[in-house]
């Protein structure tokens, strides 16, 4: 008996280039799903540490005031009416780079679309039509 070769023809390359692109695609799906979820969990990351910030800020800012009110009783409206100045001008800057910062999105999936583009760049070179645009 001989030893088996594989299959030679248009048939078994057609099923080699199908299993191929299939195992691409699962491999891009997954690289996919894994940037999801650590784009999900950043995300919740970054509003638990936000919520915790803003609350022990609040708290902070409020005794703060009613402390400065406390120890400058007889001017206690002139040491109000200027924190409150203070506080109304630092929420105009926050909102200004909340607006910057939601206006400049980083790209999400930047590494799956990178494999993608190097995938179809591949693919490309190996037809021969590496030359023709996008």
């Amino acid at each position: 008996m001989s030893a088996a070769r594989p299959p030679e023809g248009l048939f078994a390359s057609i099923k080699a280039v199908a299993a191929s692109l299939l195992a691409m695609g699962q491999t891009r799906l997954e690289l996919l799903g894994n940037e999801i979820e650590a784009q999900k969990l950043h995300a919740l990351r970054m509003l638990l540490l936000g919520l915790a910030l803003m609350f022990c800020a609040g708290v902070g800012v409020l005794l703060l005031a009613l402390l400065l009110a406390m120890l400058a009783w007889e001017q206690r409206l002139l040491v109000v009416g200027a924190l409150a100045a203070v506080f109304v001008g630092a929420a105009g800057l926050f909102y200004r780079a909340l607006m910057r910062a939601i206006n400049t999105p980083e790209p999400a999936f930047s590494a799956t679309l990178a494999e993608l583009r190097e995938d179809i760049r591949n693919l490309k070179a190996a037809s021969g039509h590496a030359g023709t645009p996008d």
